[in-house]
């Protein structure tokens, strides 16, 4: 109410209006005086409509001075436009919604208290925001998760690679191409041999276009290296060398010849990385991850999977040394084991012995051929369950012990096998062996009729082969009795055929014609065709012929042959055939 009543009359109906509205509103005059309030304003106010009027609105509230309201009041003052703000207000803990305009009787405010409507609007804003930062941190999560899936990926495929394979340049290859792109743009793989020198032997690179240029600079850096280059620091400190962000005094330390540096020069590096291979406390050699400006330093994730992955490349390389070391032990035993031949006079013996490309190469196939004091031939052939040194060593015990017991019995191989079956148990001999001994006979009569005698038994053993001079092929089937190294207590079964002059006998083991999905029958009958197809050729012709028709470039299995020619007695051994060689203390036969 104003203190003037002849300016507003009480009865006035508009004045009644602005009493009775529920929005509070004040008039100022040109002092910031109150001139009028209505009841709603007081109570908003949280005052008396007569402790407000004649007073100066900053003197009431301070608080209000320098503020949005007061910048409002001033500004439609000093325009006459009206305008309105939205804005907190302290001393009353609330928000209002201030609308003022200019009239002759002075500046009119009328506001409203918004503080609901602020809350209810900060709360969907609040909501809003939170269900996007949610959403937000799923997807991150998603991302998260995906990228570990993939890391985790990485280290399985990793070992999977390295593993695989015996030599050391194919896994350190293996190791390069899966850590790229992953982990890093590009990457060099460096190994150590056992006189310390150092070469890059894996390299990767995600840009086809790069990847010469990569190699040249990787043919330079080994030699280029400042002892102080992040690659000569892993291997001699055998700690990681982490460099976010390359500097002039780093790339002084990579590149110490121009041809190095006119190399690294397009590969444009701006992170890198060295991990040091690291297993059982030795240095293998380091991992060199790279990355591009673009790219960036690499992710605290991709550091930890590099570092994970060095030491399991380091550990498979390790492993393939040792097991390289051991097969290589286990080859020169073996192949000590497989002495050459006997060469009669009038047979004409070959030998083969192929290891395995494929998973373990070595393993318990043997050959073996000898004389009794008779004269007569022992042909022997034979496979050691088991492929690694301890098969091969097994495999040099079951042939001496079948040596020794055949040399000086004339018994039929059926015997034969049994005792040694008998004698490797008894002698408590770890393995079992699959065998076939045949012993090559020729009487007086035979020797007029130009023919041998053959006389086999097998234990578990493929059947040989005969192939006659007119190109027919014979399987010499038998009872196959069990392997050898059970007690077997049954009886075994000899089988006999003749041998005539010009025709060829072949033994051999499983490895030759076994093969994964493949019908046995299928395999054998590859055998005989072949055999058939090679009657016009010398014995080692033959021979090389099986192995290479047979076989190809991948063997699963290793493979031992054992073939024997017969030639006429009496006549002069054939230049091809090679000298003879006889043992002394043996007869001749007849």
């Amino acid at each position: 109410m104003r203190p003037d009543d002849t300016t507003v009359v009480r009865g006035d109906l508009l004045l009644q209006a602005v009493e009775g509205m529920d929005r509070p509103l004040f008039v100022l005059d040109e002092d910031w005086r109150f001139t009028y309030v209505n009841p709603a304003g007081a109570r908003v106010l949280d005052r008396e409509v007569g402790d407000l009027v004649g007073r100066d609105i900053w003197v009431e509230f301070p608080e209000a001075v320098g503020g949005p309201f007061e910048s409002l009041y001033r500004a439609v003052r000093r325009t006459g436009r009206a305008d309105g703000t939205e804005a907190w207000f302290g001393p009353l803990g609330k928000w209002f919604r201030a609308d003022a305009f200019l009239t002759d009787a002075g500046l009119v405010v009328s506001y409203d208290d918004v503080t609901e409507r602020r809350r209810a609007v900060d709360e969907r804003v609040a909501a809003v925001a939170a269900r996007e930062q949610a959403v937000a941190e799923a997807g991150q999560a998603a991302r998260d998760a995906e990228e570990a899936g993939r890391h985790l990926m990485l280290l399985g495929d990793i070992n999977l690679a390295m593993t695989s394979t015996l030599e050391a340049d194919e896994a350190v290859g293996r190791f390069a191409a899966r850590v790229v792109p992953l982990l890093a743009d590009w990457c060099l793989v460096s190994v150590v041999d056992a006189h310390g020198t150092r070469r890059d032997a894996g390299r990767a690179h995600r840009d086809p276009a790069l990847v010469e240029a990569m190699h040249r600079y990787a043919d330079a850096r080994v030699a280029t290296n400042d002892r102080t280059a992040p690659v000569p620091v892993a291997l001699r400190d055998g700690r990681p060398v982490i460099i976010p962000e390359l500097q002039e005094h780093h790339f002084r330390t990579m590149i110490t010849s121009d041809e190095s540096r006119e190399a690294l020069a397009p590969l444009a590096p701006s992170a890198v990385a060295t991990f040091p291979l690291t297993a059982r406390g030795e240095v293998f050699g380091a991992l060199t991850l790279v990355n591009g400006a673009e790219r960036g330093a690499h992710t605290p994730e991709e550091l930890r999977t590099a570092e994970i992955a060095s030491r399991r490349a380091a550990l498979a390389l390790d492993n393939a040394r040792l097991a390289l070391a051991s097969q290589q032990v286990a080859e020169r035993l073996q192949m000590s084991l497989l002495s050459p031949p006997v060469q009669p006079d009038s047979l004409e013996l070959a030998v083969r012995y192929r290891p395995a490309t494929q998973g373990v190469s070595i393993g318990g196939d043997w050959y073996d051929a000898f004389l009794q004091p008779d004269g007569h031939t022992v042909l022997v052939i034979g496979d050691v369950m088991g492929h690694d040194i301890e098969a091969a060593a097994a495999m040099g015990q079951v042939k001496t012990l079948v040596r020794g017991i055949a040399y000086d019995r004339q018994e039929a191989p059926a015997a034969l096998l049994s005792r040694v079956d008998h004698a490797l148990v008894g002698l408590a001999v770890p393995a079992m062996a699959t065998a076939l001994v045949c012993r090559v006979e020729q009487e007086e009569a035979e020797r007029a009729a130009g023919v041998r005698r053959l006389h086999w038994a097998s234990a578990g053993h493929p059947d040989p082969m005969l192939l006659l001079p007119d190109g027919r092929v014979l399987d010499l089937a038998v009872d196959v009795g069990p392997p050898l190294g059970i007690g077997w207590l049954g009886a075994r079964s000899d089988g006999v055929a003749d041998l005539p002059d010009g025709g060829t006998l072949v033994l051999f083991t499983d490895g030759l014609f076994e093969r994964r999905r493949v019908p046995l029958d299928e395999g054998r009958d590859r055998v005989r065709a072949l055999l058939a197809r090679s009657a016009g050729l010398s014995l080692d012709e033959l021979c090389d012929r099986l192995l290479e028709e047979m076989l190809g470039e991948g063997v699963e299995d290793d493979v031992a042959v054992l073939a024997v020619r017969a030639h006429p007695s009496g006549a002069d051994r054939p230049a091809g055939a090679g000298p003879e060689l006889v043992p002394p203390l043996v007869a001749p036969p007849g």
